[in-house]
């Protein structure tokens, strides 16, 4: 390939009068290169002369080094990898029909990463080059201003919508998303709504953890936020957020309506994080193994950021701010006070005493005479009962009959389960067990249960086996003294 300098001296040779011939022979080439470049460099030179023409850019391709096109064979992108490549997109595919509309699909980092983990060795490029063949490309790519923040200044705060099967099918949840753009940290956690209750637990629970809080907080217009919008420069802000936010010192921005870009940080948050948590799992066994699952990637994610520093810039965090609604309640003859008509149950001792609930999104707190006294996971069915059995051992131990169809065993299918194979002949036994334990949490009882009919069952089996060495032992004496007295060496004492 000839470079820039070879072609500018088949021009000059030429304009000096040189023959073809005898600039081939020169400059060592075949003829038809020097036609060409000649007759190449003949037409740019023409068209420098037409009206119109940028002069600056024809005068630049004149003694531009000439470019060849060439068809480059792949190497790396094997047919294989070709078929896997359009097998996960299908996969992703069956997975958004079956999420309906959702945004939990593969990133291109993400297949590259998988294609690596199955042992195929290609680079990122060139997977960006072939999804983007794949897919449709976006028509019109949005154009993002660069800004900048310093450290402590601003948190931003947004929802995302996540699709999950925690155990009841296919079902909606919420994740409350933060962002601090300075040092590029990332936080959520999972709710079930996007209630008032839940945004201001969001915040409290975040600050508690970094220790520390920052200047202002950046939202869309969300009614858990604003309340009423009267004008495009006033808006009317919940009354609980402006609480929450005055005891932790920070201010409140909102952006404009239909103005999502303004929280850009977040906006990207909310995709990075649902890509990178929710595109390849979707099935938990509870919300509760959902948000460990969260906590354990989120501290990898964060890693990188710089939030250590960004914290020596925050303002220092005070005491958790106190959620619940307060309300106050009379505990039924059946050991229960009414909250959002929901029974739940309280110790039996407070029967026809007045007590205090502390609700929170989450939970159910029972107050009496100042002190705690139980408390409960919140139930949003209403008419439902919840109930803790160890409320009513004392009323049980009275009363053993009363405990087979009791609502409270019921409530517990796997040990109503045991009472009914193992002690419904003996029902004290299986209280006596339950006040023993009284300290434990269902799940741990349970165990404790099955490991008891475990041991009494082996004992039982030990004894069966025992008794019968013990019967075999005692024949074989008898026959064997029967058979001496027959020969007269024994004889028999009565």
């Amino acid at each position: 390939m000839l470079d820039y300098l070879q072609k500018s001296k088949i021009i000059d040779l030429k304009r000096a009068g040189k023959s073809t011939r005898e600039i081939a022979r020169l400059m060592r080439i075949d003829r038809s290169t020097v036609s060409r470049y000649w007759n190449k460099a003949q037409q740019e030179l023409h068209e420098l002369t037409q009206k119109g023409v940028d002069a600056r850019s024809m005068q630049h391709q004149l003694y531009l080094e000439p470019t060849y096109k060439r068809e480059g064979k792949k190497r790396k992108f094997t047919l294989e990898m070709a078929e896997r490549l359009a097998q996960i997109l299908e996969d992703d595919e069956k997975k958004n029909r079956l999420l309906k509309w959702n945004k939990q699909r593969l990133t291109n980092i993400q297949i590259h990463e998988m294609l690596l983990n199955e042992g195929f060795e290609i680079s990122l490029a060139t997977i960006n080059i072939e999804l983007a063949k794949l897919r449709k490309p976006y028509k019109n790519p949005e154009v993002y201003i660069k800004q900048y923040y310093e450290y402590g200044k601003r948190l931003e705060f947004d929802f995302g919508e996540v699709k999950l099967d925690l155990g009841k099918g296919i079902t909606k949840y919420q994740m409350a998303v933060f962002c601090a753009p300075a040092s590029n940290f990332r936080w959520c956690f999972l709710y079930e709504n996007q209630k008032q209750s839940v945004v201001l637990d969001a915040h409290v629970r975040l600050f508690d953890m970094i220790g520390g809080v920052w200047s202002e907080v950046v939202y869309d217009n969300m009614k858990s936020v604003v309340s009423k919008i009267e004008s495009k420069n006033n808006k009317k802000l919940n009354d609980e957020i402006v609480k929450l936010a005055s005891y932790y010192g920070f201010k409140i921005k909102t952006c404009n309506p239909y103005s999502g870009n303004e929280k850009g940080s977040v906006e990207r948050s909310v995709d990075v994080l649902r890509n990178r948590l929710f595109s390849l799992n979707q099935k938990f066994d509870s919300l509760e193994t959902a948000r460990k699952y969260i906590d354990s990637q989120l501290k990898k994610m964060n890693k990188g950021s710089e939030i250590l520093i960004e914290q020596e810039y925050l303002s220092p965090v005070p005491p958790p701010y106190e959620l619940a609604e307060f309300s106050e309640g009379v505990v039924s003859k059946y050991g229960f006070v009414s909250v959002d008509s929901v029974r739940y149950s309280v110790p039996e001792e407070l029967v026809g005493k007045r007590v205090c609930v502390k609700k929170y999104y989450d939970e159910i707190r029972i107050i009496f005479d100042f002190v705690e006294v139980c408390r409960h996971k919140r139930c949003f069915q209403k008419g439902r009962d919840i109930v803790d059995i160890s409320h009513f051992l004392n009323a049980f131990r009275k009363k053993p009959g009363a405990i087979e169809d009791s609502v409270a065993l019921r409530s517990i299918p796997k040990l109503k389960d045991i009472f009914d194979r193992y002690y419904s002949e003996n029902p004290r036994k299986f209280i006596d067990i339950l006040r023993e334990n009284k300290g434990c949490d269902v799940d741990e009882l349970i165990v404790k249960m099955q490991k008891l009919i475990k041991n009494k069952g082996d004992l039982v089996a030990k004894n069966v086996i025992k008794s019968e060495d013990s019967i075999e032992s005692k024949t074989k004496d008898i026959l064997s003294n029967y058979s001496k007295l027959a020969k007269g060496v024994v004889s028999l004492d009565v």
